[in-house]
C-alpha cells in the first residue's frame, strides 16, 4: 500500500531544507499564500437546509459570503475541528447527470460537501487547489432527487466565495502504440503496492520506475489499504539527464495530479524542489537541469487524498527513445476528449 502525502504543496515548496517524509498523518495547514480577489455577491446561499437557495444547473459564477452566518453543519474531509459558518444551496436536476462543483476564485479556505434528501453524505472536499479552495469532480446526481450543497470552511475561516456547477465531461487519455508503460498493477482494494513506491516503501526495497522514452504512460488513483484506510497511489521514477543536462517534461492526466522533482535524489535528505499541477485535460511543463548523465527523481501523486478508482496520465520528454520512426507532435500522440 502507498501512504498518503503528509505535506501540502505550499508547505513543501516553502521548506527547501526539510527532508522528505510523506508519512501517514495530515498536518495542520499553514495560512493561505495567494488568496483570490472577492466577487460581487449574487444569489447568496441560505442559512440552513430549511431555507436553502435553489440552483438550476448549470450554475455559473454564483457569488456570496459566509461571513456573519452560523456554524450549522460540518463533515471531516479529511480535517477535523472546523467551526466555520456555512451557507446552503439545493440542487434538483430533471435527469441523471454527473457534475463538477468548483469554488475556484473564493477568497478563503473553503470546504464543501453534498447531502442527499435523506441527509446522507454523498461527496466532500476540503483542499483541491494549492490555496485550499475546494472542488468536487464527477458527482452523480439522480433525476428528481433534491441534494443540498453546504459551502463551509476549514477551522473558523469565512469569506467571499465563487461557485460554478457544470456537467462533468471526463477527459480520456489514450496511450499511443509503442509508448513506454509504467506497468502499475490494478489498484484494487487490499492492494499492497510493491511497485515503484520509491522512498515510501523500504519494506519493498525502495523500488523505482524508470522513464527512458519520449512518451511515457502511467496509472494513478486511489484504493483502500489492507488495514481499511483509503490511500492514494504515489509513483517514483528515476530519469537519467540527457547530454544537454536539461530534461523537459510536459504532462497531462485524467484527474488533477502533482508532478514533483525531488532533489537531491536521496530518500533521507531529498525534498520536493519544484512541481506542476496537470489535468484534467490541462497540460503543464517542467524543466529539470543538472550534470549530463546524472539521475533525477520525478514523483507523480493525485492532488487529493480521497478519490475513486484509477486514471491515466501521460508525460512527453526530450529523451532519445522514440515511439515510432515517423515524427509525432504532442497533440497527435494523445487523445484527450471523448
Amino acid at each position: 500500500m502507498k501512504t498518503m502525502l503528509a505535506l501540502t504543496l505550499v508547505a513543501l515548496l516553502l521548506a527547501p531544507s526539510l527532508a522528505l517524509d510523506l508519512g501517514t498523518e495530515r498536518p495542520a495547514k499553514p495560512p493561505i499564500q495567494h488568496p483570490h480577489q472577492p466577487g460581487e455577491p449574487d444569489r447568496q446561499g441560505g442559512d440552513v437546509i430549511a431555507d436553502a437557495v435553489p440552483l438550476t444547473l448549470p450554475a455559473a459564477n454564483i457569488t456570496g459570503s459566509t461571513v456573519g452566518y452560523t456554524d450549522d453543519y460540518d463533515e471531516v474531509c479529511p480535517y477535523t475541528q472546523s467551526t466555520s459558518p456555512d451557507v446552503v444551496y439545493s440542487l434538483n436536476h430533471a435527469h441523471d447527470a454527473h457534475v463538477t462543483i468548483d469554488m475556484l476564485g473564493s477568497t478563503y479556505d473553503t470546504k464543501i460537501y453534498v447531502y442527499d434528501e435523506t441527509m446522507d453524505l454523498v461527496a466532500c472536499n476540503d483542499d483541491f487547489y494549492p490555496d485550499y479552495v475546494s472542488r468536487i469532480e464527477n458527482l452523480e446526481l439522480f433525476a428528481d432527487v433534491t441534494y443540498y450543497l453546504i459551502i463551509d470552511g476549514y477551522g473558523g475561516d469565512a469569506g467571499d466565495y465563487v461557485l460554478n456547477i457544470v456537467e462533468f465531461c471526463a477527459p480520456v487519455i489514450l496511450c499511443p502504440p509503442g509508448a513506454e508503460l509504467e506497468g502499475e498493477p490494478e489498484l484494487v482494494d487490499g492492494y499492497e503496492d510493491s511497485h515503484n513506491g520509491g522512498c515510501q516503501y523500504p519494506e519493498f526495497g525502495y523500488n523505482f520506475g524508470t522513464i527512458t522514452q519520449q512518451i511515457f504512460c502511467g496509472v494513478s488513483g486511489w484504493f483502500f489499504a489492507p488495514g481499511g484506510g483509503q490511500t492514494r497511489d504515489i509513483d517514483y521514477f528515476e530519469v537519467i539527464l540527457p547530454e544537454s543536462g536539461v530534461l523537459e517534461i510536459t504532462a497531462d492526466a485524467e484527474h488533477a495530479t502533482y508532478v514533483f522533482e525531488q532533489s537531491p535524489p536521496d530518500c533521507a535528505d531529498g525534498t520536493f524542489v519544484q512541481s506542476i499541477v496537470v489535468g484534467p485535460a490541462n497540460e503543464a511543463s517542467m524543466t529539470i537541469t543538472g550534470a549530463p548523465g546524472s539521475p533525477v527523481w520525478v514523483v507523480v501523486i493525485p492532488t487529493i487524498f480521497d478519490g475513486e478508482g484509477e486514471y491515466n496520465y501521460i508525460m512527453e520528454t526530450n529523451l532519445d527513445g522514440l515511439v515510432a520512426t515517423e515524427a509525432h507532435s504532442w497533440s497527435e500522440v494523445k487523445t484527450i476528449f471523448r
